[in-house]
């Protein structure tokens, strides 16, 4: 049985940052699933799930809503193992690519106020599962020690030795 590509990285020495989990052919188009690491796995706490499913609700709203991406847009979502989450988009495209719309996502995301779209119950599987205080937290976190002085190092992948 073939390993899935994400198991093949080294979690243990995996950075905070953007990074290029696969790329995939839909239609002739090139679509790249971009790995969202908000936590240091296995080193850090991970996510509330209440913070990482308003960060969902209010990072998918922008980033459907921005004018220069949102035609590129396929999907965002939280990673299962509460450290992060995935964005698909339509392109052949690299970390470096979006380190400034993901700045603009984290900082709207920091900087929300009032209610969060989705988040009623003909809206939301879970509506009740919400922490905007944390949300904006994490976000803030995230921008200031991660994307605002993002390295190489936070765009590749550590690689496990056989």
């Amino acid at each position: 049985m073939e390993k899935i590509p994400s198991f093949t990285i080294n979690h243990n020495t995996l950075l905070r940052g953007i990074y290029v989990s696969r790329k995939d052919t839909v239609g002739g188009d090139t679509v790249t699933t971009f790995d969202i690491r908000m936590k240091e796995p296995n080193r850090e706490p991970a996510l509330h799930p209440g913070a990482l499913h308003t960060i969902e609700h209010l990072a998918a709203t922008y980033l459907r809503n921005d004018a220069e991406w949102k035609d590129r847009i396929v999907y965002w979502g939280p990673m299962g193992c509460l450290t992060g989450n995935y964005l698909l988009m339509r392109g052949d495209l690299e970390p470096r690519d979006i380190v400034d719309l993901m700045r603009r996502t984290f900082r709207f995301v920091a900087d929300f106020e009032g209610e969060i779209p989705g988040a009623a119950p003909q809206d939301c599987g879970n509506w009740l599962l919400h922490d905007l205080p944390m949300a904006r937290w994490e976000s803030r976190k995230y921008c200031e020690e991660v994307l605002d002085v993002i390295t190489d190092a936070n765009m590749t992948y550590p690689q496990k030795e056989d």
